[in-house]
């Protein structure tokens, strides 16, 4: 019996300290995402990173194992393969009208909340922005700086 009352008082504390803790309002981390300022500055030299957060964004809220996840695991891919062949000085238009496409039918077949949407909306603009003017998002010699960022990073996992 006193196994019994013991067993049921933890197990009732337990419960009475961890709801609160799962009634946390979230609408706070959104807010804080999305009311960062996204002025010229906050895209200068990072454009493929902001893209990356807002996706990651996006796919941290969307349900595992749909088509929804599929099309943003696909634009990461797309966005991933873009990133890599311009840090190493291969730009291509192709590969970038594949991630415009790519995120293109996020926004359009994919279930999400309206701000997530006008994000990457934002998002697919500063891309269609980019391939027009090149220089505005990274001025001369800072994709090869984004380059040596990325090794060193990598150099440090490995440490």
């Amino acid at each position: 019996m006193k196994r019994l009352f013991l067993g049921t008082t933890i197990l009732s504390g337990l419960l009475l300290f961890a709801a609160p803790g799962f009634a946390q309002d979230r609408d706070r981390d959104e807010d804080r995402y999305h009311g960062e300022q996204r002025g010229e500055g906050y895209w200068t030299g990072r454009l493929f990173a902001r893209v990356q957060a807002d996706i990651d964004h996006v796919q941290a809220i969307t349900p595992t194992f749909s088509g929804d996840e599929f099309r943003l695991a696909r634009a990461k891919q797309e966005l991933n393969e873009l990133q890599r062949n311009a840090s190493a000085g291969r730009f291509d238009n192709r590969d970038l009208d594949d991630v415009m496409n790519a995120l293109q039918r996020v926004i359009t077949d994919n279930r999400m909340p309206a701000r997530d949407r006008e994000l990457l909306q934002d998002d697919l603009n500063r891309l269609r922005e980019y391939k027009e003017h090149h220089e505005r998002y990274y001025p001369r010699g800072q994709l090869t700086n984004l380059r040596i960022d990325r090794l060193l990073e990598k150099r440090r996992q490995v440490i």
